[in-house]
């Protein structure tokens, strides 16, 4: 094209600006369904950037060796809460919508002569906007995965913490957090990856389990609070060894997430009502966490109250009163001839002769009062991980009534 008619058809564009702008979003109207419910102050800032791409376009045929840079500064007069209010999708029809609103208009401003050289030019540097609009949705996500990534730590430390509180909720719905029936903390080994690596695998298995999660890296430690509904389980304190549905649909959400954990044991702590009583579960996870090398057998995941015995004997004063209070309570409760029948057969090293001749029974009714016994307290004498268990609750039940 001669430089002289190049330059007249560059400046009828420049002139032609704010009339090429308003048929852009008058198009945008009419054929974007989404554009008319969008606030007036946000169809205002779109316009604005509709006449600034202009103008950079005009820039842009007068400087085609800086054209990267001119398209990027499109995006510059935009405020920054336009990019939440507009997905990269709508994005993308709008640029399509304003690059037709020029088009129909090239005719009339280049003449016969120069028009395909100005439609070709109209779609490369619509090209560049594209690119250039796709970086700034790219840096906008980064920024927004960084502060969320933040804001999830922050949260997960709080329950991690126990300190509980008003603005966690809130905290929460912000990460995508809904709210679910039941809550729990399961804790592992954190896998020999970067943070954000690892956080970003249990986010994928939650969502393919159909889970919510929030996690964090405490050092050596990964951290996740999930929540679901368990199969309508109940918040419990009760450390029978049999798993009600709920339990175990925990104990399944816990094995979907096992491949973003080290090899080490995984912990799951006892069902808790909503975010805010996570605490709790957190701190018996934790503490079974810091036990479970006592039980080398344990089942990978196990739960914290099947690690009572152990986070009792290291100091555990809720595990100690949990013993207390749901196995020697009720079997004290029970009648002293079980309590005296069940701590001899503990005593003799699970010998039923032994037993019987001790306490001068015959063999049957030391059997039978063994049956009422795991009735009464939920933990079967005969079994071998049941009868430890049982033996440190009536220790602790022995000192806690001296």
């Amino acid at each position: 094209m001669d430089p002289t008619a190049a330059e007249e058809v560059i400046r009828r564009i420049e002139r032609s600006s704010g009339m090429l702008a308003g048929r852009a979003v008058t198009r945008m109207h009419d054929v974007l369904p989404w554009f008319a419910s969008m606030s007036a102050r946000h169809r205002a800032d779109i316009q604005l950037v509709v006449q600034a791409g202009i103008s950079s376009f005009v820039e842009w045929c007068r400087r085609p060796e800086h054209a990267r840079e001119l398209s990027g500064d499109v995006f510059k007069v935009a405020p920054r809460d336009l990019v939440r209010a507009v997905t990269f999708r709508r994005l993308v029809d709008l640029v399509r919508v304003a690059v037709e609103a020029v088009e129909a208009e090239v005719s009339s401003l280049a003449g016969p002569d120069h028009e395909q050289r100005l439609l070709a030019d109209v779609l490369r540097y619509s090209r560049d906007i594209a690119f250039a609009g796709a970086v700034v949705y790219a840096r906008a996500a980064e920024e927004r995965g960084a502060w969320d990534a933040r804001l999830e730590a922050l949260v997960v430390d709080h329950v991690v913490r126990g300190e509980v509180e008003r603005a966690l909720p809130s905290r929460a719905a912000a990460l995508g957090w809904r709210n679910p029936p039941m809550v729990a903390v399961i804790v592992g080994d954190t896998p020999d990856h970067s943070p954000e690596v690892v956080v970003d695998q249990v986010h994928r298995l939650g969502r393919g389990a159909g889970l919510e999660v929030l996690t964090g890296v405490h050092h050596d430690r990964l951290v996740v609070i999930v929540g679901g509904d368990f199969g309508g389980a109940q918040a419990s304190r009760s450390i029978r060894p049999g798993l009600d549905q709920g339990e175990r649909a925990l104990l399944d959400a816990a094995e979907a997430l096992l491949p973003a954990c080290g090899p080490g044991p995984v912990v799951v702590g006892p069902i808790a009502s909503d975010l805010a009583a996570a605490a709790s579960s957190a701190h018996a996870a934790l503490a079974a966490a810091d036990v479970v090398a006592a039980w080398p057998a344990a089942p990978r995941p196990v739960t914290a109250q099947a690690l009572l015995p152990e986070r009792a004997l290291a100091g555990d004063t809720g595990a100690r009163r949990a013993l207390v209070e749901n196995v020697y309570v009720p079997l004290r409760e029970a009648g002293a001839p079980l309590l005296a029948t069940a701590g001899a057969y503990l005593d003799f090293g699970a010998s039923l002769e032994a037993t019987a001749r001790a306490l001068y029974l015959h063999p049957n009714t030391v059997r039978y009062r063994l049956r009422k016994a795991a009735d009464a307290c939920g933990l079967d004498p005969t079994d071998h991980r049941e009868r430890f268990t049982l033996h440190v609750a009536l220790i602790l039940g022995r000192l806690a009534t001296v």
